[in-house]
């Protein structure tokens, strides 16, 4: 018996947005939602900015799956590039 020693291939797709950059945004306008705005996601950027990103929530929400590597944009792409 032989084992299979290569990793699976993901098969979604990559953003070109940079996941530090989104990060870093989240952190420290995440109340605001400028992270929604890099991405291209106005509609809810702007839904956060209203409710001050779900009184912190949603924010803190946001930067745990950007930190995780879950994120997506508007085209439904993964934000995660560390560039």
């Amino acid at each position: 018996m032989t084992e299979n020693t290569m990793a699976p291939v993901s098969t979604e797709a990559i953003s070109p947005k940079s996941r530090t950059v989104a990060s870093v945004l989240c952190f420290f306008f995440g109340v605001i939602g400028v992270h929604r705005f890099y991405v291209g996601k106005v509609g809810t950027g702007i839904a956060m900015i209203f409710t001050l990103g779900g009184l912190g929530i949603w924010a803190l929400i946001d930067l745990i799956m950007l930190l995780c590597g879950v994120f997506k944009d508007k085209q439904n792409l993964i934000v995660k590039t560390w560039n």
